[in-house]
């Protein structure tokens, strides 16, 4: 079978197109797959690069990518609820215990899939399962956003922000986001009742006793973003570690997610999906011999919504 491994970390230039990488076997609790589709997120370039390697080591070489969707070809001893020829979507990152998700052929643990939304393509549902799972567990789990409530989002042009935007509108909250000039159609599309270019505009200027930030940025944008909150607000990030001071200067619980990309997350995302409150945007679906390209586009030109892999 094809699949994308790196031998060492770096540039787009370590990804490499192995011809005939033997099948992964299976392990108990887990499911081989067909893989039809995967996507490309920021964690993924982050792990070929090395950045992650203190947190996540790896044993190279490897075969990256986590999320897919395919359909089962083989049960793993103790797996219940699914049967082979399902299609379903989910995650087989190696960090997870799986084998990775840029392959015709992959391992997934059973507890990071479910089945594939019916009213979405292979394409879209492998674009689905981070970003959809990132903005439930940090808006329904941690944040219990509420009717009428006030959130923050940034970056609500890209994979996780246009997602979280859609579900917070659902959820009945009032939602401000700060985006790039060219993303303010867009992001005003999903829902957003506040847009904010941050390339011309000092959102923590603008904007005061929010209940919620959803921080999808990092660096000076989470610390800009305590004086924003009411005091008990809550500040989650997915970009780097909150300052514990400036919280509890201002008063601020805050929660630094690491997503679980889980089968309770993804059967919720399937309902929404299905019941048409969330649609995914692909910003670009690219061969799979287009692996190299499809990395330096999602790094390079920080695309609206996703990146996807076809891989069959």
């Amino acid at each position: 079978m094809k699949a994308v491994q790196i031998n060492q970390y770096g540039s787009v230039d370590v990804l490499e197109i192995i011809n005939n990488c033997p099948e992964p076997s299976l392990k108990k609790g887990q499911v081989l797959i067909e893989n039809y589709s995967a996507s490309i997120n920021a964690i993924d370039w982050k792990m070929r690069a090395g950045y992650l390697q203190k947190w996540a080591p790896l044993s190279l070489p490897v075969t990256l990518g986590g999320d897919f969707a395919g359909k089962i070809s083989e049960l793993g001893e103790g797996v219940f609820g699914f049967n082979v020829g399902d299609d379903v979507y989910g995650t087989a990152s190696i960090i997870n215990g799986g084998t990775g998700s840029f392959a015709q052929i992959l391992a997934a643990n059973s507890s990071n899939i479910s089945f594939k939304p019916k009213t979405v393509n292979f394409e879209e549902a492998a674009a689905l399962p981070l970003v959809g799972a990132s903005s439930i567990q940090a808006l329904e789990d941690h944040i219990k956003l509420q009717t009428a409530q006030k959130i923050l989002i940034h970056g609500g042009a890209g994979g996780i922000g246009h997602i979280a935007i859609q579900l917070a509108k659902n959820l009945g909250a009032y939602v401000a986001t700060t985006v790039k000039t060219k993303d303010r159609d867009f992001v005003k599309k999903l829902g957003a009742d506040i847009i904010i270019d941050y390339k011309t505009q000092a959102f923590e200027l603008i904007l005061k006793n929010y209940d919620a930030v959803l921080d999808l940025v990092g660096g000076e944008t989470t610390d800009k973003s305590f004086a924003v909150l009411k005091k008990s607000g809550i500040l989650v990030t997915l970009a780097g570690m909150p300052n514990q001071q400036l919280a509890q200067k201002y008063g601020i619980i805050v929660i630094r997610q690491g997503t679980k990309t889980n089968t309770i997350h993804l059967n919720r995302l399937r309902q929404l999906v299905d019941t048409g409150k969330i649609k995914l945007h692909i910003d670009k679906i690219f061969p799979f011999e287009q692996i190299k390209e499809a990395f330096k586009y999602q790094e390079e030109i920080h695309p609206r919504g996703k990146i996807v892999i076809k891989i069959k």
